[in-house]
């Protein structure tokens, strides 16, 4: 729970910690997006100068300033600084964001706010417990290109400019196209890259892409000696554990030759393509983006 740093008043609801959402990477155009972080709970954006990110409606006790609530197209963009003041003292305490092409979420100003005493923070889940509950199969995912483009960067890292053969099924059909154009193909010994987790296992491999855990940020780690490349849980366990689709009813069967009219999902209409710019925002933040190599990978996904 937070409360305003000059009168002591609550600004928050009770909150939890979690680790900040890699989505936040980069943003859909011109498309409402959904808050950025579940209700109850707060993350640290070590990037926007440590602000205490939370979803819109987990605020308490504020009012919007209305001479900075301007915006591009459908809602608040920002760009004129915290909107959000303390309605007992006054004080600029946070900004909201709800702009087309936004995620809707809200920055507590560090310096404008206190923690307050409150209930105790949710326990945090070991992964069996993730994957006992509907933790790892949340909403963000339908922005699925971001995170694909997070871990696109971080398996060009691990790689370390040496060919990567996807293994095939869900991992080639979401990194497969995109690092067959940026790493060299030939002669080189390449480096296999599969899906390794909790309740998934360890297939025989150089990389494995492992799931972040969405409380601590933590990387599960493999005791195969792979190199772990780290990517957003809900992702993750999208490839891990798919959705099987039947054409017979759950519960009592149909009469023999009858099937069901249920239409097919629709084919996309292009080639799945993880987020340019999210894979860039994340190459450039990373120790090694100096080098030469990366540098040209970086202008090549412009």
């Amino acid at each position: 729970m937070f409360g305003c740093a000059g009168c002591g008043a609550v600004l928050t609801a009770a909150v939890s910690e979690v680790a900040l959402p890699v989505h936040l990477a980069d943003t859909h155009w011109e498309t409402l997006h959904p808050p950025l972080l579940e209700g109850g709970t707060y993350a640290v954006a070590p990037a926007l100068s440590d602000a205490v990110l939370l979803a819109p409606g987990d605020t308490r006790g504020t009012r919007l300033i209305l001479e900075r609530a301007a915006g591009y197209c459908r809602g608040i963009d920002g760009r004129d600084g915290p909107n959000l003041a303390c309605l007992d003292c006054d004080l600029p305490v946070g900004t909201r964001l709800d702009e087309c092409g936004c995620w809707q979420v809200v920055q507590l100003v560090p310096e404008a706010v206190v923690r307050l005493p409150g209930p105790p923070e949710r326990p945090v889940m070991d992964w069996p417990e993730l994957l006992a509950t509907d933790a790892l199969w949340h909403r963000l995912s339908t922005f699925r290109d971001i995170p694909a483009g997070v871990a696109l960067a971080h398996v060009v890292v691990a790689a370390d400019g040496a060919p990567i053969e996807a293994a095939p099924g869900p991992v080639a059909d979401l990194l497969g196209r995109a690092l067959g154009k940026l790493l060299p193909t030939g002669k080189a010994a390449a480096k296999r890259l599969e899906l390794a987790g909790p309740g998934h296992g360890e297939p025989p491999a150089d990389l494995v892409l492992v799931p972040i855990h969405p409380q601590t940020g933590a990387v599960w780690q493999p005791h195969s000696g792979a190199v772990p490349v780290p990517m957003d849980a809900a992702l993750w366990a999208e490839l891990a554990f798919p959705p099987h689709r039947t054409r017979l009813p759950a519960v009592g069967g149909l009469p023999s030759g009858t099937e069901r009219d249920d239409p097919l999902p629709p084919h996309p209409s292009y080639p799945f393509q993880p987020s340019p710019y999210a894979f860039r925002n994340t190459l450039a933040r990373m120790p090694t983006a100096g080098e030469p190599w990366l540098r040209a990978l970086y202008d090549r996904a412009c």
